[in-house]
């Protein structure tokens, strides 16, 4: 089983796909684009990124590190002196695969892969996020009628008190607060009862 083994071996030994990787992405470098099968370029992509990757650092470590890939040392030095600035403000997606169509001997899917050329403008930071829909609540159940009845007996009997402690007649205002016990509903007066008995 294969676990954990990244990458194609592309029918080759160890030795031969490293050799064969090492002149693909010197000859990318070195022209900015070749013509090879898909399998080949997909295993391209990833190695010459890196490449591309570690000349945007440009001190010497960096220098050592690539040269141990690409063997030509003027390729190299286009590398880290025209290739590199160009992609210094890119944060990656330095290369482009174009599908070709098929090879007329073999019938060999055939790609394009190249150095993007274009300028790299970064995007407009994103706007804020919608404010989250508000949940729907389900509806409040409609209590019954306040009765005001007690209340307007509590008044009738302030008023039968302040009546009574100015002198006036106090016949009327204890009719109206006989009327106001009356209006109370029948629920209060069974609950009275109860409380009686």
């Amino acid at each position: 089983m294969r676990h954990c083994n990244s990458g194609k071996r592309l029918g080759r030994n160890t030795s031969h796909r490293k050799a064969m990787l090492r002149n693909m992405v010197t000859s990318l470098f070195e022209h900015e684009k070749i013509s090879t099968t898909d399998a080949r370029a997909k295993e391209l992509r990833p190695m010459a990124e890196k490449l591309i990757t570690l000349a945007k650092r440009g001190d010497l470590h960096a220098r050592r590190l690539v040269s141990a890939v690409v063997r030509d040392r003027k390729v190299v030095a286009k590398l880290f002196e025209r290739i590199a600035p160009r992609y210094a403000e890119r944060p990656g997606g330095y290369t482009r695969i174009i599908k070709l169509g098929h090879r007329l001997g073999d019938n060999a899917p055939l790609s394009l892969i190249t150095l993007v050329e274009e300028e790299y403008a970064p995007k407009a930071p994103k706007k804020t996020a919608k404010p989250a829909p508000e949940k729907k609540t389900a509806p409040v159940p409609v209590a019954a009628p306040v009765v005001e009845a007690p209340l307007e007996a509590e008044v009738a009997a302030a008023e039968a008190s302040v009546a009574v402690a100015e002198g006036t007649d106090a016949e009327p205002v204890a009719d109206v607060a006989e009327e106001a016990v009356a209006e109370v509903p029948a629920e209060n007066a069974a609950e009275g009862e109860q409380k009686d008995a």
